[in-house]
């Protein structure tokens, strides 16, 4: 099966692959993660919120982005986020927004809807006694989430958070319907310019399963460490 399997291609592509492509897939996936923890927290904020209008609205994003396909959002904002640019500084043409920022504001927008439902879990997790405490010592509402509720949110979800984020490693690879190159990308320019699409594949699928698998039993060993603290 390997008789004519060519290791050189691989070899010799190894700095563009991982000094390129895996470059540009870890700075989009730590991005994305830090913008759609921070908006998802929000947005979680905003679904637990005793205001209805406030707490709809929030729901209805959230149902929306987790019902249709990764790809599919991708392709929304590339084509709509130029336009809706333009229409919020009132420009007569769409703004260039560039291939990178497009998908950046997809992937974080995207993930905040996944992250919301975990941070809403996480906050839910925190006994209420302790959010009447809060009150009861005086403190306002974003003082309470601030200091009481969402450290220890945080800290109960770090598992499940971690997960989500592999999954977004793993979705990054979407962005060649852009053409963008990341770490599948720069395998695949590789591959048709060699005719070596076994070699480029096979070892994506590799690096993936052994960075992924990793990261799992990583977040496996952190699960059970955070539930014997708590």
């Amino acid at each position: 099966m390997f008789g004519s399997f060519d290791f050189e291609v691989i070899e010799h592509s190894l700095y563009y692959l991982f000094a390129v492509g895996m470059a540009f897939t870890l700075k989009l996936t730590l991005c994305a993660m830090l913008g759609g923890i921070v908006i998802g927290t929000l947005l979680a904020m905003g679904r637990l919120s005793h205001l209805r209008a406030v707490s709809i609205a929030t729901g209805g994003y959230v149902n929306l982005i987790r019902s249709v396909p990764l790809v599919l959002v991708i392709f929304w904002f590339y084509f709509l986020v130029p336009y809706i640019g333009a229409w919020l500084i009132g420009a007569n043409e769409p703004i260039q927004v560039g291939d990178y920022t497009s998908a950046l504001i997809t992937f974080i927008l995207f993930e905040s809807a996944y992250y919301c439902e975990i941070m809403r879990a996480g906050i839910q997790s925190v006994a209420r006694g302790q959010v009447y405490a809060g009150y009861a010592l005086g403190m306002s509402y974003w003082q309470m989430m601030g200091h009481v509720v969402l450290p220890q949110a945080f800290r109960n979800m770090i598992p499940l958070l971690l997960t989500q984020t592999i999954v977004l490693f793993q979705d990054v690879s979407l962005v060649y319907v852009l053409s963008l190159t990341d770490f599948v990308g720069a395998a695949d320019k590789i591959a048709h310019r060699d005719g070596r699409l076994t070699e480029l594949y096979l070892f994506v699928a590799v690096v993936y399963f052994v960075m992924c698998f990793s990261l799992s039993t990583i977040v496996r060993r952190l699960q059970l460490r955070v539930a014997i603290v708590r």
